[in-house]
């Protein structure tokens, strides 16, 4: 590992929980000036970083993120990718998943650490999670072996585990274990030590340049299957004006009823241009077209299996290939094919 103090970090704190602290004459949650972040976390000192900060004005809550946030993100990520060796976004957990998710796609030849955490509690309260989620966050970021990172990805970090960002999903809005990567091992565990799995982690070809994708298109929807679901709700949905793609999130494996009135709705949508990706709405496994009967019909429809890929990461990834091709041909071969590790 280089000398601690030639290594460099920048914190993007975007918003979310755990840049909150109590003021001292409200008693409300109010964000933290990031700039004196280790006034609040005075252990960060000990590590002899570099490390410097940028903090959204005014900060987001998580749950007002959207492509124009993602673009702001990925831009200062760029513009400061030759100037620090790893980046620690903090960012609320309601939608970290999707922020992660739309990030490894956006950030093509990624060489460096992009790690996403927070926390469940403020870290201006006593039993916070926050300060030890950013502490390693952070050391993660700043690892190195042979010469580069250990991690040259976009990941998320929390309660221990530091998981590949497109595949993870959040599971619990109390516990502090609060994400889960159902189909694809953790890239490291905490304890004692911190433990990396090297063969897990995604090393990229040298001397690629760092590609930046800004182009979402956001005409895409999710249809949830459930039983009993009724001809005017799906053709509400595929008829919706401008509708680009849409994401069904069936049962187990991909199966989806055979009604004729459903298989001749999604046909014609697709015969006249659009897109639709085949999710399980199980939290693990994958969609296998054709396993079953129920789902044998979509995939001669044209269905795209989603495989196993997460909700959120099906989402972003969607609408980050509408964003980049006009070919429809083009986006459906990139939905069958990884490309960042989203997919087994």
């Amino acid at each position: 590992m280089k000398n601690k103090k030639e290594i460099s970090i920048l914190i993007i704190y975007t918003g979310g929980t755990i840049g909150m602290v109590h003021d001292p004459v409200t008693g409300s949650l109010i964000p933290i000036d990031f700039r004196h972040i280790s006034d609040h976390v005075p252990e960060l000192r000990k590590f002899g970083y570099d490390l410097h900060s940028i903090s959204f004005d005014p900060v987001k809550d998580s749950s007002n993120i959207d492509p124009g946030v993602w673009v702001k993100m990925s831009e200062i990520i760029e513009e400061n990718y030759n100037k620090f060796d790893g980046f620690v976004v903090l960012h609320g957990t309601d939608t970290m998943a999707y922020t992660a998710s739309a990030l490894s796609f956006m950030l093509e030849n990624l060489r460096k650490p992009v790690i996403l955490t927070g926390s469940q509690l403020p870290i201006g309260l006593l039993r916070t999670d926050g300060k030890e989620n950013l502490i390693t966050a952070i050391e993660i970021a700043a690892a190195k072996e042979n010469g580069g990172p250990v991690v040259p990805e976009v990941c998320i970090y929390f309660d221990n585990k530091l998981t590949r960002g497109n595949r993870t999903t959040k599971m619990s809005a109390e516990h502090f274990d609060a994400f889960y990567s159902p189909n694809y091992p953790p890239l490291a565990e905490v304890g004692l030590h911190l433990k990396y799995f090297n063969n897990l982690i995604s090393y990229p070809e040298k001397d690629q340049k760092l590609i930046i994708h800004k182009v979402f298109d956001t005409n895409v929807a999710i249809l949830k299957l459930f039983p009993g679901i009724n001809r005017k709700l799906v053709q509400a949905i595929i008829k919706t004006e401008g509708l680009r793609g849409l994401i069904i999130e069936t049962f187990g494996s991909g199966n989806a009823p055979t009604y004729q009135w459903f298989l001749d709705d999604l046909k014609h949508y697709i015969d006249n241009g659009g897109i639709i990706l085949n999710v399980t709405q199980c939290h693990g496994g994958s969609v296998e077209m054709g396993l079953y009967e129920t789902s044998r019909q979509m995939l001669s429809a044209g269905v795209v299996s989603g495989k196993d890929i997460t909700s959120e990461a099906s989402v972003t990834k969607l609408m980050h290939l509408l964003g980049r091709y006009s070919s429809r041909e083009k986006i459906v071969q990139s939905l069958n094919n990884s490309l960042a590790g989203e997919i087994s």
